[in-house]
Protein backbone atom coordinates (compact mmCIF):
# COMPACT_ATOMS: atom_id res chain seq x y z
CA UNK A 1 0.00 0.00 0.00
CA UNK A 2 2.99 2.37 0.56
CA UNK A 3 4.42 1.60 -2.52
CA UNK A 4 1.41 2.60 -4.24
CA UNK A 5 0.74 5.65 -2.32
CA UNK A 6 4.17 6.92 -3.21
CA UNK A 7 3.90 6.21 -7.04
CA UNK A 8 1.04 8.24 -6.99
CA UNK A 9 2.80 10.74 -5.21
CA UNK A 10 5.53 10.86 -7.58
CA UNK A 11 2.88 10.84 -10.59
CA UNK A 12 1.77 13.96 -9.07
CA UNK A 13 5.49 15.39 -7.85
CA UNK A 14 6.98 14.90 -11.78
CA UNK A 15 5.58 16.95 -13.77
CA UNK A 16 6.43 19.72 -11.68
CA UNK A 17 9.89 19.15 -12.08
CA UNK A 18 9.41 19.06 -15.96
CA UNK A 19 7.62 22.34 -15.86
CA UNK A 20 10.94 23.71 -14.09
CA UNK A 21 13.34 22.12 -16.48
CA UNK A 22 11.17 23.94 -19.59
CA UNK A 23 10.86 27.26 -17.69
CA UNK A 24 15.02 26.94 -16.89
CA UNK A 25 15.85 25.56 -20.31
CA UNK A 26 14.70 26.87 -23.81
CA UNK A 27 15.08 24.21 -25.84
CA UNK A 28 12.72 22.30 -23.68
CA UNK A 29 10.19 24.82 -23.52
CA UNK A 30 10.14 24.45 -27.53
CA UNK A 31 9.64 20.55 -27.33
CA UNK A 32 7.10 21.41 -24.74
CA UNK A 33 5.96 19.91 -21.56
CA UNK A 34 3.30 17.24 -22.93
CA UNK A 35 5.83 16.00 -25.51
CA UNK A 36 8.19 15.69 -22.10
CA UNK A 37 5.55 14.00 -19.98
CA UNK A 38 4.84 11.40 -21.95
CA UNK A 39 8.93 10.94 -23.06
CA UNK A 40 9.68 10.29 -19.43
CA UNK A 41 6.28 8.42 -18.88
CA UNK A 42 7.45 5.85 -21.58
CA UNK A 43 10.77 5.52 -20.04
CA UNK A 44 9.41 5.23 -16.21
CA UNK A 45 7.10 2.37 -17.64
CA UNK A 46 10.22 0.57 -19.95
CA UNK A 47 13.07 0.72 -17.23
CA UNK A 48 11.65 -2.59 -15.27
CA UNK A 49 10.81 0.03 -12.01
CA UNK A 50 7.07 -0.28 -12.53
CA UNK A 51 5.79 -4.52 -12.44
CA UNK A 52 4.41 -5.93 -15.37
CA UNK A 53 3.18 -9.14 -14.14
CA UNK A 54 3.11 -12.60 -15.33
CA UNK A 55 2.33 -13.78 -18.53
CA UNK A 56 -1.05 -15.42 -17.19
CA UNK A 57 -1.97 -12.22 -16.08
CA UNK A 58 -1.39 -10.26 -19.27
CA UNK A 59 -3.35 -12.92 -21.23
CA UNK A 60 -6.07 -12.71 -18.39
CA UNK A 61 -5.93 -8.65 -19.12
CA UNK A 62 -7.56 -9.31 -22.12
CA UNK A 63 -7.01 -5.44 -22.73
CA UNK A 64 -8.35 -4.49 -19.54
CA UNK A 65 -6.09 -1.63 -17.70
CA UNK A 66 -6.69 -4.17 -14.66
CA UNK A 67 -8.74 -7.33 -13.29
CA UNK A 68 -11.86 -6.72 -10.80
CA UNK A 69 -11.18 -8.06 -7.33
CA UNK A 70 -13.69 -11.54 -8.14
CA UNK A 71 -11.10 -12.18 -11.20
CA UNK A 72 -8.31 -11.71 -9.06
CA UNK A 73 -9.54 -13.93 -6.65
CA UNK A 74 -10.76 -16.89 -8.54
CA UNK A 75 -7.28 -17.05 -10.83
CA UNK A 76 -5.61 -16.52 -7.13
CA UNK A 77 -7.21 -19.86 -5.59
CA UNK A 78 -6.67 -21.73 -9.42
CA UNK A 79 -3.03 -21.04 -8.99
CA UNK A 80 -3.31 -19.34 -12.04
CA UNK A 81 -1.60 -16.18 -11.13
CA UNK A 82 0.82 -15.39 -8.15
CA UNK A 83 0.42 -13.29 -5.16
CA UNK A 84 2.95 -10.99 -6.92
CA UNK A 85 0.48 -10.49 -9.96
CA UNK A 86 -2.26 -9.21 -7.11
CA UNK A 87 0.44 -6.07 -6.27
CA UNK A 88 1.03 -5.64 -10.23
CA UNK A 89 -3.04 -5.27 -10.17
CA UNK A 90 -3.14 -3.25 -7.31
CA UNK A 91 -0.79 -0.58 -8.96
CA UNK A 92 -2.68 -1.40 -12.60
CA UNK A 93 -6.31 -0.19 -10.83
CA UNK A 94 -4.39 2.85 -9.40
CA UNK A 95 -2.91 3.91 -12.41
CA UNK A 96 -6.68 3.87 -14.43
CA UNK A 97 -8.06 5.26 -11.23
CA UNK A 98 -5.84 8.23 -11.19
CA UNK A 99 -6.17 8.55 -14.89
CA UNK A 100 -10.14 8.21 -14.86
CA UNK A 101 -10.58 10.77 -12.25
CA UNK A 102 -7.53 13.27 -13.24
CA UNK A 103 -9.15 14.43 -16.74
CA UNK A 104 -12.70 15.17 -15.39
CA UNK A 105 -11.10 17.61 -12.39
CA UNK A 106 -8.87 19.35 -15.42
CA UNK A 107 -11.16 19.87 -18.14
CA UNK A 108 -13.53 22.19 -16.09
CA UNK A 109 -10.26 24.19 -14.85
CA UNK A 110 -9.32 24.54 -18.43
CA UNK A 111 -12.95 25.99 -19.41
CA UNK A 112 -13.31 28.50 -16.18
CA UNK A 113 -10.77 30.96 -17.58
CA UNK A 114 -11.95 31.46 -21.63
CA UNK A 115 -13.66 34.09 -21.56
CA UNK A 116 -16.27 32.62 -24.40
CA UNK A 117 -18.82 35.58 -24.68
CA UNK A 118 -15.81 37.97 -25.43
CA UNK A 119 -14.27 35.36 -27.83
CA UNK A 120 -17.31 34.95 -30.07
CA UNK A 121 -17.49 38.31 -30.83
CA UNK A 122 -14.45 38.17 -32.77
CA UNK A 123 -15.63 34.72 -34.17
CA UNK A 124 -16.76 36.56 -37.64
CA UNK A 125 -13.76 37.12 -38.80
CA UNK A 126 -12.87 33.89 -39.50
CA UNK A 127 -15.81 32.35 -39.35
CA UNK A 128 -16.42 31.34 -43.19
CA UNK A 129 -12.88 29.76 -42.35
CA UNK A 130 -13.86 28.32 -39.26
CA UNK A 131 -16.87 26.40 -40.79
CA UNK A 132 -14.83 24.44 -43.77
CA UNK A 133 -11.97 23.53 -41.29
CA UNK A 134 -14.80 21.30 -39.37
CA UNK A 135 -16.30 20.64 -42.68
CA UNK A 136 -12.39 19.57 -43.60
CA UNK A 137 -11.58 17.64 -40.44
CA UNK A 138 -14.76 15.93 -40.00
CA UNK A 139 -15.04 14.49 -43.90
CA UNK A 140 -11.46 13.35 -43.96
CA UNK A 141 -11.35 11.72 -40.39
CA UNK A 142 -14.48 9.60 -41.54
CA UNK A 143 -13.25 9.06 -44.92
CA UNK A 144 -10.23 7.43 -42.92
CA UNK A 145 -12.34 5.58 -41.30
CA UNK A 146 -13.50 3.34 -43.67
CA UNK A 147 -10.41 3.18 -45.52
CA UNK A 148 -8.05 2.23 -42.55
CA UNK A 149 -10.69 0.19 -40.17
CA UNK A 150 -9.90 -2.98 -40.84
CA UNK A 151 -5.78 -2.45 -39.77
CA UNK A 152 -6.39 0.23 -37.26
CA UNK A 153 -7.62 -1.52 -33.75
CA UNK A 154 -10.56 0.21 -32.11
CA UNK A 155 -10.59 2.69 -35.48
CA UNK A 156 -14.00 4.35 -34.41
CA UNK A 157 -12.02 5.58 -31.00
CA UNK A 158 -8.95 6.79 -32.80
CA UNK A 159 -11.79 8.94 -35.44
CA UNK A 160 -13.27 10.78 -32.39
CA UNK A 161 -9.94 11.06 -30.34
CA UNK A 162 -8.32 12.70 -33.91
CA UNK A 163 -11.54 15.09 -34.79
CA UNK A 164 -11.22 16.17 -30.67
CA UNK A 165 -7.98 16.73 -30.65
CA UNK A 166 -8.25 18.76 -34.55
CA UNK A 167 -10.69 21.12 -33.29
CA UNK A 168 -9.43 21.64 -29.73
CA UNK A 169 -6.37 20.15 -28.82
CA UNK A 170 -4.55 18.17 -26.26
CA UNK A 171 -6.74 18.35 -23.55
CA UNK A 172 -9.33 17.21 -25.82
CA UNK A 173 -7.86 14.51 -26.85
CA UNK A 174 -7.24 13.89 -23.23
CA UNK A 175 -10.22 13.59 -22.45
CA UNK A 176 -11.63 11.39 -25.23
CA UNK A 177 -9.34 8.47 -24.04
CA UNK A 178 -11.10 8.65 -20.96
CA UNK A 179 -14.66 8.94 -22.96
CA UNK A 180 -13.97 6.43 -25.43
CA UNK A 181 -12.33 3.94 -22.88
CA UNK A 182 -9.16 3.90 -24.95
CA UNK A 183 -6.41 1.42 -24.58
CA UNK A 184 -3.22 3.07 -23.12
CA UNK A 185 -1.21 1.47 -25.70
CA UNK A 186 -2.98 2.94 -28.78
CA UNK A 187 -3.59 6.49 -26.92
CA UNK A 188 0.06 6.51 -26.57
CA UNK A 189 0.46 5.74 -30.01
CA UNK A 190 -2.06 8.08 -31.54
CA UNK A 191 -0.95 10.87 -29.80
CA UNK A 192 2.87 10.03 -30.41
CA UNK A 193 2.17 10.15 -34.19
CA UNK A 194 0.04 13.16 -33.89
CA UNK A 195 3.46 15.11 -32.54
CA UNK A 196 5.29 13.76 -35.04
CA UNK A 197 3.22 15.25 -37.86
CA UNK A 198 2.22 18.05 -35.97
CA UNK A 199 5.70 19.11 -35.96
CA UNK A 200 6.21 18.81 -38.99
CA UNK A 201 3.56 20.75 -40.03
CA UNK A 202 3.74 23.44 -38.11
CA UNK A 203 7.54 23.73 -39.52
CA UNK A 204 6.01 24.12 -42.87
CA UNK A 205 3.50 26.49 -41.68
CA UNK A 206 6.07 28.50 -40.26
CA UNK A 207 8.63 28.48 -43.09
CA UNK A 208 7.40 28.38 -46.83
CA UNK A 209 4.11 27.67 -45.88
CA UNK A 210 2.56 31.78 -45.77
CA UNK A 211 4.42 31.71 -49.37
CA UNK A 212 2.73 28.81 -50.99
CA UNK A 213 -0.48 29.49 -49.66
CA UNK A 214 -0.49 32.99 -50.62
CA UNK A 215 -0.27 31.85 -53.88
CA UNK A 216 -3.15 29.83 -54.18
CA UNK A 217 -5.80 31.97 -51.92
CA UNK A 218 -6.63 35.62 -52.17
CA UNK A 219 -4.27 38.52 -50.17
CA UNK A 220 -5.73 39.18 -46.43
CA UNK A 221 -7.08 42.64 -46.44
CA UNK A 222 -5.99 44.31 -43.24
CA UNK A 223 -7.67 46.28 -40.72
CA UNK A 224 -8.37 45.67 -36.85
CA UNK A 225 -7.61 46.85 -33.78
CA UNK A 226 -3.78 46.48 -33.00
CA UNK A 227 -3.72 47.96 -28.99
CA UNK A 228 -6.37 44.41 -29.03
CA UNK A 229 -4.51 42.82 -30.65
CA UNK A 230 -1.49 43.31 -28.63
CA UNK A 231 -3.40 42.09 -25.58
CA UNK A 232 -4.31 38.90 -27.38
CA UNK A 233 -0.33 38.08 -28.22
CA UNK A 234 0.10 38.10 -24.76
CA UNK A 235 -2.96 36.16 -23.56
CA UNK A 236 -1.78 33.57 -26.01
CA UNK A 237 1.50 33.12 -24.78
CA UNK A 238 0.52 32.52 -21.25
CA UNK A 239 -1.32 29.71 -21.70
CA UNK A 240 1.29 27.25 -20.57
CA UNK A 241 2.48 30.00 -18.51
CA UNK A 242 2.87 28.34 -14.61
CA UNK A 243 5.19 30.93 -13.38
CA UNK A 244 3.46 32.59 -10.23
CA UNK A 245 0.39 29.81 -9.32
CA UNK A 246 1.51 30.06 -5.53
CA UNK A 247 1.99 33.57 -5.56
CA UNK A 248 0.00 35.38 -2.23
CA UNK A 249 -3.85 35.59 -2.93
CA UNK A 250 -3.99 33.13 -5.71
CA UNK A 251 -3.92 29.72 -4.00
CA UNK A 252 -6.96 30.75 -2.06
CA UNK A 253 -9.25 30.97 -5.17
CA UNK A 254 -7.52 28.70 -7.39
CA UNK A 255 -8.36 25.76 -4.20
CA UNK A 256 -12.32 27.62 -4.72
CA UNK A 257 -11.79 26.62 -8.35
CA UNK A 258 -10.63 22.94 -7.72
CA UNK A 259 -13.27 22.49 -5.60
CA UNK A 260 -15.77 23.82 -7.89
CA UNK A 261 -14.54 21.49 -10.54
CA UNK A 262 -14.67 18.53 -8.05
CA UNK A 263 -18.21 19.45 -7.54
CA UNK A 264 -19.25 19.60 -11.13
CA UNK A 265 -17.45 15.96 -11.67
CA UNK A 266 -19.49 14.44 -8.44
CA UNK A 267 -22.64 16.64 -10.25
CA UNK A 268 -21.64 14.50 -13.73
CA UNK A 269 -21.30 11.09 -12.45
CA UNK A 270 -25.16 11.36 -10.83
CA UNK A 271 -26.50 12.11 -13.84
CA UNK A 272 -24.39 9.45 -15.56
CA UNK A 273 -26.38 7.26 -13.10
CA UNK A 274 -29.80 8.46 -14.46
CA UNK A 275 -28.54 7.34 -17.52
CA UNK A 276 -27.84 3.80 -16.97
CA UNK A 277 -28.36 2.82 -20.84
CA UNK A 278 -25.12 5.54 -21.95
CA UNK A 279 -21.49 4.97 -21.53
CA UNK A 280 -20.67 6.24 -17.81
CA UNK A 281 -17.64 8.11 -19.27
CA UNK A 282 -19.29 9.70 -22.15
CA UNK A 283 -22.27 11.04 -19.95
CA UNK A 284 -19.67 12.12 -17.44
CA UNK A 285 -16.86 13.79 -19.87
CA UNK A 286 -19.61 15.86 -21.92
CA UNK A 287 -21.76 17.14 -18.51
CA UNK A 288 -18.54 18.41 -17.16
CA UNK A 289 -17.71 20.31 -20.75
CA UNK A 290 -21.17 21.87 -20.59
CA UNK A 291 -20.73 22.78 -16.99
CA UNK A 292 -17.90 23.80 -17.40
CA UNK A 293 -18.71 26.30 -19.75
CA UNK A 294 -21.85 27.70 -18.20
CA UNK A 295 -19.16 28.03 -15.09
CA UNK A 296 -16.83 30.19 -17.38
CA UNK A 297 -19.72 32.44 -18.13
CA UNK A 298 -20.30 33.27 -14.30
CA UNK A 299 -17.83 36.69 -13.63
CA UNK A 300 -16.44 36.04 -10.63
CA UNK A 301 -15.32 32.30 -11.54
CA UNK A 302 -13.85 33.01 -14.81
CA UNK A 303 -11.87 35.54 -12.84
CA UNK A 304 -9.78 33.63 -11.33
CA UNK A 305 -6.05 33.62 -12.69
CA UNK A 306 -4.26 30.30 -13.37
CA UNK A 307 -7.27 27.75 -13.68
CA UNK A 308 -5.98 27.21 -17.05
CA UNK A 309 -2.36 26.07 -15.94
CA UNK A 310 -4.08 24.52 -12.90
CA UNK A 311 -6.06 22.11 -15.57
CA UNK A 312 -2.73 21.86 -17.85
CA UNK A 313 -0.78 21.15 -14.75
CA UNK A 314 -3.46 17.55 -14.53
CA UNK A 315 -3.23 17.10 -18.61
CA UNK A 316 0.84 16.99 -17.90
CA UNK A 317 0.17 14.50 -14.20
CA UNK A 318 -2.16 12.26 -16.91
CA UNK A 319 0.03 12.15 -19.76
CA UNK A 320 3.04 11.24 -17.46
CA UNK A 321 0.61 8.41 -15.62
CA UNK A 322 -0.58 7.28 -18.95
CA UNK A 323 2.37 7.10 -20.72
CA UNK A 324 4.04 4.72 -17.80
CA UNK A 325 1.21 2.63 -18.60
CA UNK A 326 2.19 1.83 -22.16
CA UNK A 327 3.86 -1.58 -23.34
CA UNK A 328 6.70 -0.56 -25.31
CA UNK A 329 7.02 -4.26 -27.05
CA UNK A 330 3.52 -3.46 -28.35
CA UNK A 331 3.67 0.58 -28.84
CA UNK A 332 6.75 -0.16 -31.37
CA UNK A 333 5.40 -3.02 -33.07
CA UNK A 334 4.78 -3.18 -36.87
CA UNK A 335 1.23 -3.63 -35.96
CA UNK A 336 0.64 0.32 -35.79
CA UNK A 337 1.71 1.57 -38.63
CA UNK A 338 -1.56 1.88 -40.17
CA UNK A 339 -2.44 3.91 -37.28
CA UNK A 340 0.67 6.16 -38.56
CA UNK A 341 -1.07 6.07 -42.34
CA UNK A 342 -4.36 7.20 -40.67
CA UNK A 343 -2.76 10.49 -39.06
CA UNK A 344 -0.87 11.09 -41.67
CA UNK A 345 -4.04 10.82 -43.86
CA UNK A 346 -5.76 13.07 -41.37
CA UNK A 347 -3.29 15.86 -40.96
CA UNK A 348 -2.66 16.32 -44.57
CA UNK A 349 -6.03 15.24 -46.17
CA UNK A 350 -7.64 17.89 -44.25
CA UNK A 351 -5.32 20.19 -45.13
CA UNK A 352 -5.59 19.50 -48.48
CA UNK A 353 -9.46 20.04 -48.44
CA UNK A 354 -9.33 22.67 -46.34
CA UNK A 355 -7.80 24.82 -49.24
CA UNK A 356 -9.98 23.45 -51.83
CA UNK A 357 -12.92 24.92 -50.25
CA UNK A 358 -11.22 28.03 -49.08
CA UNK A 359 -10.27 28.74 -52.66
CA UNK A 360 -14.12 27.50 -53.82
CA UNK A 361 -15.14 30.28 -50.84
CA UNK A 362 -12.67 32.74 -51.68
CA UNK A 363 -11.09 32.72 -48.36
CA UNK A 364 -7.99 34.91 -47.61
CA UNK A 365 -4.95 32.74 -47.10
CA UNK A 366 -3.70 33.91 -43.76
CA UNK A 367 -6.99 33.34 -42.23
CA UNK A 368 -7.06 29.92 -43.92
CA UNK A 369 -3.74 29.32 -41.99
CA UNK A 370 -4.52 30.62 -38.54
CA UNK A 371 -7.60 28.81 -38.60
CA UNK A 372 -5.68 25.73 -39.81
CA UNK A 373 -3.07 26.68 -36.91
CA UNK A 374 -5.67 27.44 -34.47
CA UNK A 375 -8.27 24.11 -34.72
CA UNK A 376 -4.58 21.54 -35.03
CA UNK A 377 -2.43 23.14 -32.82
CA UNK A 378 -4.13 24.87 -29.73
CA UNK A 379 -4.17 28.69 -29.35
CA UNK A 380 -0.72 29.06 -28.18
CA UNK A 381 0.69 28.17 -31.52
CA UNK A 382 -0.93 31.50 -33.02
CA UNK A 383 1.31 34.23 -32.41
CA UNK A 384 3.88 31.89 -33.70
CA UNK A 385 1.90 31.32 -37.00
CA UNK A 386 0.94 35.29 -36.95
CA UNK A 387 4.64 36.22 -36.69
CA UNK A 388 5.23 33.91 -39.68
CA UNK A 389 2.82 35.34 -41.46
CA UNK A 390 3.92 39.23 -40.46
CA UNK A 391 0.19 39.67 -39.49
CA UNK A 392 -1.08 40.56 -35.99
CA UNK A 393 -4.62 41.29 -37.56
CA UNK A 394 -5.19 37.46 -37.51
CA UNK A 395 -4.38 36.77 -33.90
CA UNK A 396 -7.85 37.44 -32.75
CA UNK A 397 -9.10 35.65 -35.07
CA UNK A 398 -6.81 32.37 -34.36
CA UNK A 399 -7.41 32.28 -30.83
CA UNK A 400 -11.26 32.64 -31.04
CA UNK A 401 -11.34 29.18 -33.54
CA UNK A 402 -8.81 27.72 -30.77
CA UNK A 403 -11.36 28.48 -27.93
CA UNK A 404 -14.14 27.54 -29.73
CA UNK A 405 -12.08 24.12 -31.03
CA UNK A 406 -11.79 23.77 -26.65
CA UNK A 407 -15.67 24.08 -25.93
CA UNK A 408 -16.76 21.86 -28.97
CA UNK A 409 -13.81 19.22 -29.11
CA UNK A 410 -15.81 16.93 -26.54
CA UNK A 411 -19.00 17.08 -28.13
CA UNK A 412 -17.45 16.39 -32.01
CA UNK A 413 -15.33 14.00 -31.16
CA UNK A 414 -17.86 11.63 -29.03
CA UNK A 415 -20.62 12.32 -31.28
CA UNK A 416 -18.79 11.41 -34.37
CA UNK A 417 -17.23 7.92 -32.68
CA UNK A 418 -20.23 6.87 -31.93
CA UNK A 419 -21.49 7.33 -35.23
CA UNK A 420 -19.00 5.56 -37.19
CA UNK A 421 -19.25 2.45 -34.84
CA UNK A 422 -22.49 1.53 -36.21
CA UNK A 423 -20.96 0.98 -39.79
Amino acid sequence: MIKIILLILFYFAFPLVIIYMCKRWSILKKIGSIVLAYGFGLILGSVGILPHGSDAYRLALQGKAALHKPEMEALLATGTISQYDSFVNSVSSSQDMLVSIIVPLSFPLLLFSLNIKRWLRFAKEGFISMILALISVVVIVSSGYFIFKNVVPDSWKVAGMLVGVYTGGTPNLVSLKVALAVDPNLFVMTSTYDMIVGAITIIFFITIGPRIFRAILPPFKHHGDTEVTDEMIVEAENFEDFSGMFRKGRIIPLLKALGLALMIFIISFGISLLLPNVSQMVVVILSITTLGILGSLINWINKIEKTFQLGMYFILVFSFTVASMANLSVVFSIGFLGLFAYISYAYFGTLILHIILSKIFKVNADDFLITTTAFVFSPPFVPIVAGALKNKDVIITGITVGIIGYVIGNYLGVGLAYFLKGF
